[in-house]
């Protein structure tokens, strides 16, 4: 591989020939290519973007330069991917929906890095259980169990692992080749059927407008269907928390009160609206009404929660939790209530200063290595057009310490805006299919 012919091409303006962005692909998960040269690659790729082509180019040629799992069971391999948000917890209940419907979901997710929660940080806050499988337990997990929610290996893409790394610190995160190239070589790589893609936009996602989300789920769509896995996307809004609790013990309290209980929020809305979507890509619905109705019958027959169930005992953790989760998650040491300051409508939101709330409570982390307390966030956060009186709550704050809750306490107060009018936003704003 001549890395300087490739670069110069980028330079140029010219898009790499498929075989040498394969063969880059590769040097960067060997090793072969240097930081310097993978940092100049990805700022070449932000300087001139690579073309509808180029991206499907590039995103197999990073999901090749490691394994790419291959499945043979009874029903088809679907999964979801969402570009994060806060209170998002769908993974967990469209995975075992999923499976209650027909489907097997060998998910492949990720932690949680700056305002945004990680799925396996998520799950993580169940006491002893585990979320790295080694291949061989994975795919004996996802034959028995239908589903598993698993970090990446370091044989899963190892080329997105490597150029990620290097995106983060030559401030070429943002570019819509290399985000697109990233997310789906991974969830390519897990061998899907199908996938459904939930693109976030507002003040709590990385996309803030409703056209830089929808740009987003067109690279994404067209990019996964081209490279031959059937894929949809919803536009959904994430100004405000999806469910009403930030924090990873929290947060499952979210996803089993939607499981196991009387919750039909937004959380739930939207997780049915998302599992919709691939069942009909994977050929398990006709139409999405009918995936909706197919979804929501396996959440409230009880279905799901005993896919839940045996997932967490698979991965190591109670064998009991649908039953016991109440008195097996983790809670904070301090709780306290934060109170309205005046009385109206709460009208605004900025979801980034309420995730960095989260994070400086411990729930997050800012770097890779930080530690997160599974205990700590916050809860009953009041919705957007809620009528409110002066002094009414419109959080709880978990925390370890009464200061840390006082700041929490203040910076929620800060974040929430009051006013005169109601806001209405949909939850989903556009469904984006091939």
């Amino acid at each position: 591989m001549d890395t300087r012919r490739l670069l110069s091409d980028l330079r140029a303006g010219r898009v790499p020939a498929p075989e040498d962005l394969r063969a880059f692909a590769l040097g960067l998960g060997t090793g072969e290519v240097s930081d310097a040269q993978a940092g100049a690659f990805a700022m070449g790729v932000c300087l001139g973007a690579l073309g509808p082509e180029g991206r499907v180019a590039l995103t197999l040629a990073m999901r090749d330069s490691g394994d790419c799992l291959r499945w043979d069971l009874n029903g088809p391999v679907l999964d979801k991917h969402s570009t994060g948000g806060l209170g998002d917890c769908t993974s967990l209940i469209i995975a075992t929906a999923l499976v209650a419907c027909g489907a097997y979901v060998p998910m492949i997710s990720g932690r949680g890095l700056g305002h945004t929660g990680g799925t396996l940080d998520k799950l993580e806050a169940i006491p002893d259980l585990r979320t790295d499988l080694s291949e061989a337990r994975l795919r004996r997990q996802v034959a028995d169990v239908g589903c598993a929610i698993v970090g990446a290996t370091g044989r899963i893409a190892p080329a997105d692992k490597r150029l990620y790394a290097v995106r983060d610190v030559t401030s070429t995160v943002d570019s819509l080749d290399l985000i697109t190239a990233s997310i789906l070589s991974k969830k390519l790589a897990a061998g899907l059927e199908a996938l459904v893609l939930d693109v976030k936009w507002g003040t709590g996602a990385f996309m803030t407008s409703p056209e830089a989300a929808r740009e987003l789920a067109l690279s994404l769509v067209g990019t996964a269907n081209a490279a031959g896995c059937p894929t949809r996307a919803l536009i959904s809004d994430m100004n405000q928390p999806l469910a009403r609790s930030m924090g990873n013990a929290l947060e499952i309290a979210e996803v089993m009160a939607v499981l196991t209980g009387p919750e039909r929020g937004a959380l739930f809305e939207l997780s049915c609206a998302l599992g919709a979507e691939v069942l009909v890509s994977g050929g398990l619905a006709a139409t999405p009404e009918e995936g909706v109705q197919r979804m929501e019958m396996a959440i409230n027959s009880g279905s799901a929660a005993e896919v839940f169930e045996r997932m967490i005992a698979a991965q190591g953790g109670p064998s009991r939790f649908a039953s016991e989760w109440g008195a097996l998650l983790p809670e904070a040491t301090v709780i306290q209530e934060v109170y309205a300051p005046e009385a109206g409508v709460v009208a605004a939101m900025d979801g980034r200063a309420l995730g960095a709330a989260v994070v400086a409570l411990g729930g997050g982390r800012l770097v890779e290595t930080d530690r997160v307390d599974p205990s700590v966030g916050i809860s009953d956060v009041a919705r957007l057009g809620d009528v409110v009186d002066r002094g009414q709550p419109i959080a709880r704050i978990h925390a370890r310490t009464e200061a840390e809750a006082e700041r929490a306490a203040q910076a929620v107060l800060a974040a929430v805006q009051i006013g005169e009018a109601p806001v209405a936003a949909p939850l989903v704003v556009e469904r984006i299919k091939a």
